[in-house]
């Protein structure tokens, strides 16, 4: 059982039940912001599920220069504040530098560390010396075993509320493989597992100037790795996901989310029973 850490009131991790933390991949303004933020407030709070909004000011690790990155610092925090405001959940958001840092903490609940800076030592423990929940993307080029490396250097710091996110491993070129054994691994570091279901079937580069994608898979990865055991499912979802300005392949339609939430929660419910834990 990993341990439990709580973020504002939802606690993840122990026995407790799924968390999911979604939204789109980058912020686009507003009021779709909003939109896409309130409709997944809606839809999880009638199945009871616990939620973490995501979506990203600046992606910095584009393909491509001429890539979509995102609002920026300044203009991002403004639209995620306004969001934690009018709906009271919880946001996540990624750094992607030390200059972030500090402003990032005084809206965010989480602090993501992207999987390109997963082995960069000084900026993981600055950003755990913030105060806040970290969730560490582990690299792709990482095996489940050196994420206790990574876990290391953010408790170092005395933060304990940390996650540690498997987003699938690369797999020769412009391809990721998620192995469900990670998952198992990770949990048994002993703090909270979170699964990534849209960017593992990410096919990084795959389109030359940007990322592709194959979010037909998106439902068995989320099903397989919540009979796994996972304490979160991150997936990035959007209202028009064809027409999004990121990550448009991977990214799933916020109308097929109910029924795999449905699907997610009996799952997560049978696997964390008295009675299947004994089987």
């Amino acid at each position: 059982m990993t341990r439990e850490i709580r973020i504002k009131n939802i606690p993840v991790g122990g026995s407790n039940p799924l968390v999911l933390i979604a939204g789109p991949c980058v912020i686009e303004g507003l009021d779709i912001t909003l939109n896409i933020a309130s409709a997944l407030k809606e839809i999880t709070a009638s199945l009871s599920i616990p939620y973490i909004f995501k979506s990203s000011y600046d992606k910095a690790n584009r393909s491509s220069l001429s890539s979509y990155r995102g609002p920026g610092l300044e203009r991002g925090l403004e639209i995620l504040q306004e969001v934690k405001k009018k709906l009271g959940i919880p946001i996540l958001s990624d750094v992607h530098r030390f200059e972030e840092i500090e402003s990032a903490a005084e809206v965010l609940d989480v602090l993501q560390i992207p999987a390109f800076l997963s082995r960069q030592t000084d900026f993981i423990i600055k950003v755990a010396e913030a105060g806040r929940t970290v969730n560490i993307k582990k690299g792709q080029f990482m095996s489940p075993y050196e994420a206790k490396n990574i876990i290391d250097k953010v408790i170092s710091t005395g933060n304990h509320n940390v996650l540690v996110t498997e987003r699938g491993f690369s797999f020769g070129y412009n391809n990721l493989v998620a192995d469900m054994r990670s998952l198992v691994i990770m949990r048994d570091i002993g703090y909270p597992v979170v699964f990534d279901a849209t960017h593992s079937v990410q096919l990084p580069g795959g389109l030359g100037t940007a990322s592709d994608g194959q979010r037909q898979f998106v439902s068995y990865l989320s099903r397989a790795a919540t009979a796994v055991g996972i304490d979160a499912l991150f997936m990035e979802v959007h209202s028009q996901p064809d027409s999004a300005l990121c990550d448009a392949s991977n990214m799933i339609e916020l109308d097929s989310l109910p029924l795999l939430l449905k699907q997610i929660k009996s799952i997560d419910k049978m696997v964390k029973s008295d009675t299947y834990k004994r089987a």
